[in-house]
């Protein structure tokens, strides 16, 4: 019989990401970030002149963050824990919102901080790259983690039989980000993996945590 499958994003469910590329941005890159609301394509500003950077600049930003400073990425409380925890029970798999060309770097990364797991990259919504994994592992039950509506939207039109949790382990923007479970979209939001773990074993196999 197959197992339960996990398929965790990891930037703000497994590693810090906004807060150290803020910090980043602020030491060496002349641009302050200040997110207000959800839109985060209005919190980069120039710290020389206030003005907005462009989209373009933008993207050079996070691919100048992701190619030279994931080192700086620490993990979310009880974040590697629960991932091993899980993965006694059920298969575990990282879905990113990277280009290909970083898998390896990110693979790399988890298993710097402890979580060994097949890296899968995407661009875009991550419906369709779901689906994909779903028809490699042919789990038993299967569950969605990750920290943007976006995709909790875009999975429960592909695979609505999916359990779906949204969560967002960064207080710098969990408050702005909208929630996927108030739009009907995911089953739970839940921001710490205190609360996280015993409802996905529960959602799993009601597994007891």
């Amino acid at each position: 019989m197959s197992r339960p499958l996990i398929i965790s994003d990891c930037d703000e469910v497994l590693l810090h990401m906004v807060a150290h590329f803020k910090e980043w941005l602020e030491e060496s890159q002349g641009v302050d970030f200040n997110l207000d609301g959800a839109n985060f394509g209005e919190a980069l500003r120039w710290q020389e002149t206030g003005e907005l950077l462009e989209a373009s600049d933008v993207w050079k930003m996070l691919g100048g963050f992701f190619d030279t400073e994931m080192g700086r990425q620490k993990p979310i409380d009880g974040a590697v824990e629960a991932i091993n925890t899980l993965s006694e029970y059920a298969d575990v798999v990282i879905l990113t919102n990277l280009v290909d060309e970083r898998r390896d770097m990110r693979a790399e990364q988890l298993e710097a901080v402890g979580i060994k797991a097949p890296v899968f990259t995407n661009q875009g919504p991550k419906g369709p790259a779901l689906e994909k994994i779903i028809a490699e592992f042919q789990p038993s039950r299967a569950a969605f983690i990750d920290d943007l509506p976006q995709h909790h939207h875009s999975v429960a039109e592909t695979a609505p039989h999916v359990v779906r949790l949204h969560m967002c382990g960064e207080p710098l923007i969990a408050g702005a980000i909208d929630c996927a479970h108030k739009a009907g979209h995911a089953d739970a939001r839940i921001d710490r993996w205190s609360e996280a773990l015993p409802w996905l074993m529960n959602k799993l196999e009601g597994i007891p945590a």
